[in-house]
């Protein structure tokens, strides 16, 4: 099983939009390394929904559901069957990503423009700790006056 990041432009498609659709096919990349990466998917993976734009996080978990397919106009264009499996806890910034030096070679902070890229599973295991991290800071009461 292999770990990706998907990006997407929450105001085209939010992962709250998959999460009411069910499914969907990841489309839309025209990058040569991001098609790259997804040509190499496959059913049972696991990616990231990272929101670009303003927000700039990850939110959620999806799983590919099936091989990667073929544009039928344009045979160098692929588009892959996902699912959403869950909301992460908090999203977790690039802001956090990034202030975490353990993510300073990762494609998402090097290659910022990449709309899919794989995340090696010690990188997937740090932002998954940051979004029960970033719950947990948020969840501690106050201290009172």
């Amino acid at each position: 099983m292999a770990l990706w990041l998907f990006k997407q432009e929450p105001d085209c498609y939010s992962y709250s939009q998959l999460e009411a659709d069910g499914h969907t096919f990841w489309d839309g990349v025209n990058n040569p390394q991001a098609l790259k990466y997804l040509r190499t998917c496959a059913a049972g993976d696991l990616a990231f929904f990272y929101h670009t734009g303003k927000e700039k996080a990850v939110v959620g978990v999806m799983e590919v559901s099936g091989p990667p397919v073929v544009d039928a106009e344009d045979s160098s264009v692929v588009a892959v069957p996902v699912k959403p499996l869950r909301r992460l806890a908090e999203a977790v910034t690039l802001a956090a990503i990034k202030a975490d030096d353990a993510f300073a070679g990762w494609e998402l902070v090097k290659q910022a423009r990449l709309s899919v890229m794989p995340v090696p599973p010690e990188l997937w295991a740090k932002v998954e700790a940051l979004a029960v991290t970033v719950m947990a800071v948020k969840a501690k009461p106050k201290p009172k006056k």
